[in-house]
């Protein structure tokens, strides 16, 4: 018989949540760029379960922002690092590990004519849109831009040139896409894991050598403040699990680093 690992990981979750009689209501917080794997994820769990789980996306440097200014949660999933590692270190957020990893990609509107390849994002009057440096996303961006200019191949002012069309800087990757999407921008950076069946129909994607796209690697972890210690481990765990996987890998993200 083919082993189901969704209803393995399900399985897996009610024998760590089995001392509990009764149901939780769970707060997760959560990067943009996991909204709709996460969303898939929370409903698994919930029927599995009978949990309630409600979840906040937003850029990660927003939601450790508001756990440090006492917002209430029970599990933080971040698109790095750099805005994880802090709330481990202030005694907010028990130590956590990586659950998935990410590659950044270039999109542009569809019918864009003027923008098929890396250096006509340079072009005169090309309006390009990133995420701000503090965001994950933006983070990995300018590393993508750093790598561009050690390298040489289109010169040594490559990311200069480029950020000279940047019109916007957005606080989310989600946001980042929807400018794309609306037509508002001719091009951005955003995560290939952006790149939603909702979103295929608007836009194109622009090949990115390899040697200078970056690897994210998000980590999850509860709070240790979380008032349902034992379901927020339970979620993680699920996350963690075979059937937390397979969604994940249906939204594109790639295996933890």
């Amino acid at each position: 018989m083919k082993r189901n690992p969704i209803r393995q990981g399900l399985l897996l979750t009610l024998l760590l949540i089995s001392a509990s009689a009764q149901a939780a209501s769970l707060t997760v917080f959560a990067a943009a760029s996991l909204t709709d794997a996460f969303t898939e994820l929370g409903k698994a769990f919930d029927a599995g379960t009978g949990n309630t789980t409600t979840f906040q996306f937003a850029g990660s440097q927003a939601l450790r922002t508001q756990l440090e200014n006492g917002a209430r949660a029970d599990v933080y999933a971040s698109a790095n690092a750099a805005q994880f590692n802090p709330l481990v270190q202030a005694g907010l957020l028990n130590a956590g590990q990586p659950f998935v990893s990410n590659r950044l990609a270039i999109i542009t509107q569809k019918n864009n004519r003027r923008v098929k390849t890396l250096t006509d994002l340079l072009r005169p009057g090309v309006k390009l849109v990133i995420a701000d440096k503090a965001v994950p996303a933006g983070d990995y961006t300018r590393r993508m831009l750093t790598a561009i200019d050690k390298s040489g191949t289109y010169g040594r002012d490559f990311s200069a040139r480029l950020l000279q069309n940047v019109v916007s800087e957005e606080p989310n990757v989600r946001q980042v896409a929807l400018k794309v999407q609306l037509g508002e921008a001719d091009a951005a950076v955003v995560y290939i894991t952006d790149v939603t069946p909702g979103l295929k129909a608007a836009v194109r994607v622009i090949a990115l050598p390899s040697r200078f796209n970056q690897r994210a690697s998000y980590p999850i972890a509860t709070l240790k403040r979380s008032g349902n210690a034992d379901t927020a481990r339970a979620f993680v765990n699920f996350v963690l699990s075979p059937g937390g996987q397979k969604i994940l890998r249906k939204w594109g993200f790639l295996r933890p680093l």
